[in-house]
């Protein structure tokens, strides 16, 4: 299980960071353990952990939220009132209403209104200056997309200000959760209260214009200050800047990640162009949410192994992506691939059972739309074919995948 207190830290950082092949941490265990029941013993992020690596053991936990409820290491970061902080009756009602409010068919024939226009304008600027960094042009589009959706925040200075503080506490998330200065963790906790300073003085204007006509908006932010449960409690003002700050980061960081691999991967592979599943295979290769959290309420039984209260669960997304027996030639970017349904419990990108993301439909709609215009209208060439993937905290080419840009 590694190093005391560190654990194994710096084996995965070793194979993410250092040598550029994250799943070798997980077959380094393969190789000196063997298969078993897709699960490993290890120390990660402050507490003793099991690495679940195997759809059924994974299908497992994720259908069993009683057993495992979720439990971030690094909650702060989002908020412990937050949709990936709560359970029970609050996360039911959260999701059903963000669920509603973002990934419903009304709700989502709204988005493509409000996004395609964005999309479109900005496509056009890139082939206008001939030369971009699509990671950086692509987050501005989806900031703009995803701010006015959910804060009606318009285009301008800010927009910036709270990029930057995004991906600081994006960087913290995946980091060991220690607030010493000078490490990921402590500087993303500072942004983070920034962030929330921003969302909060925007909470205090509304409420001070609330009677204004002229002033309301319909907006997800609005929406989470009009939400009362079953007896009529309105949110409180906490639990509407943990949740709103917890959105705005997973449906803007994911979704542009996503985009800009979609962009990386086809100009690698150019003839993918005409299937019809460039979005499926995107997000299965781009692994944006390589891992994700639960923990042992109790002592459990799995296939004859305990696992022991308390400890730690890390779901090994990413692994179940790119594990041959799952998936054949599970590097080579192949849309083919979904001519066939995927094996049973192989394809988990967001997540599995009552907690799975509910922006799912949104994140792969912006998507597909983005990559509808850019094949009608556009072309493009890598400029660093062979720039190399950074895997912290998310996989992106080192270059922000530069780009020569151009229409057809």
């Amino acid at each position: 299980m590694g190093l005391p207190f560190i654990g194994e830290l710096l084996t995965f950082l070793w194979y993410f960071k250092i040598v550029g092949q994250p799943d070798e941490f997980i077959e380094s265990k393969r190789r000196r353990y063997g298969d078993g029941v897709g699960m490993y013993r290890t120390y990660l992020f402050g507490s003793p952990a099991i690495i679940g690596c195997s759809p059924e053991f994974n299908k497992f936990v994720f259908q069993s939220h009683d057993l495992f409820p979720v439990k971030w290491p690094t909650i702060e970061l989002f908020g412990h009132n937050s949709l990936a902080g709560v359970s029970g009756k609050p996360h039911t009602r959260l999701r059903t209403y963000v669920s509603n409010a973002i990934n419903k068919p009304d709700a989502l024939r709204k988005v493509c209104k409000l996004v395609q226009p964005h999309i479109v304008s900005s496509l056009r600027s890139w082939a206008d200056k001939g030369k971009v960094k699509a990671l950086d042009e692509v987050k501005k589009v989806t900031f703009e997309n995803i701010g006015n959706m959910f804060v009606s925040f318009k285009p301008g200075p800010m927009f910036d200000v709270l990029d930057k503080l995004i991906v600081a506490l994006v960087e913290g998330v995946r980091a060991q959760p220690l607030k010493i200065p000078g490490t990921a963790y402590y500087h993303a906790f500072q942004c983070r209260k920034k962030l929330a300073a921003v969302f909060r003085e925007e909470l205090e204007k509304r409420k001070r214009t609330s009677n204004l006509v002229s002033e309301k908006k319909s907006d997800l932010m609005e929406g989470l200050m009009n939400m009362t449960d079953e007896e009529g409690k309105l949110l409180s003002d906490e639990e509407v800047l943990d949740n709103i700050v917890t959105l705005v980061i997973a449906a803007y960081d994911s979704t542009a990640l996503a985009i800009t691999m979609a962009l990386y991967y086809i100009a690698k592979s150019p003839h993918v162009l005409k299937r019809l599943r460039v979005v499926d295979e995107t997000i299965r290769m781009a692994n944006v949410n390589p891992f994700t959290f639960r923990y042992a309420k109790d002592d459990v039984n799995y296939q004859g192994f305990k696992i022991p209260k308390n400890w730690q669960i890390m779901l090994w997304i990413r692994y179940l992506h790119t594990d041959p027996k799952n998936f054949d030639d599970p590097m080579n970017f192949n849309p083919d691939r979904w001519d066939v349904p995927a094996k049973p419990g192989t394809y988990q990108v967001f997540g599995g059972g009552a907690r799975i993301c509910p922006g799912s439909m949104l994140a792969k709609m912006q998507i597909a739309i983005f990559i509808h215009h850019l094949v009608i209208g556009y072309k493009w060439e890598l400029k660093n074919p062979n720039a190399k993937i950074m895997y912290l905290p998310n996989p992106k080419p080192v270059d922000g995948v530069e780009i020569s840009f151009s229409t057809l």
